[in-house]
């Protein structure tokens, strides 16, 4: 596609200065811990975690991305909120968050502004 695009096609295709930036979250669950309980935990990682920090998650309850719930990118700051939530959870084994991506293109570098 030509690199020459106007503002309205680069805004609707989210390039350039319209990119956003979201993360990648991996949860490993302890292995003796029910359904209910892993039910339990996802419910409050979602009205906590994401909602609480105007975030919003696609994905399953061991892998997703994490993007904000409306047009634009995840600050630093939001991803570092999650991070510190789930650091504080015992149902976890452990967890990996990815540095900020291209929610769209994550082949592509993040633009430096």
């Amino acid at each position: 596609m030509a690199t020459n695009r106007s503002r309205r096609l680069r805004k609707k295709l989210c390039v350039d200065e319209f990119q956003e930036l979201g993360f990648e979250l991996t949860l490993n669950f302890k292995a003796d811990l029910n359904d209910q309980t892993i039910d339990d935990f996802v419910d409050q990682f979602l009205d906590h975690a994401i909602a609480g920090n105007g975030l919003d998650y696609v994905g399953g309850e061991d892998y997703g991305l994490v993007c904000l719930a409306k047009r634009g990118s995840v600050a630093e700051e939001q991803r570092t909120a999650v991070e510190a939530w789930l650091k504080g959870r015992d149902e976890l084994q452990g967890f990996e968050i990815s540095p900020l991506l291209d929610v769209w293109y994550p082949e592509k570098p993040i633009n430096q502004a």
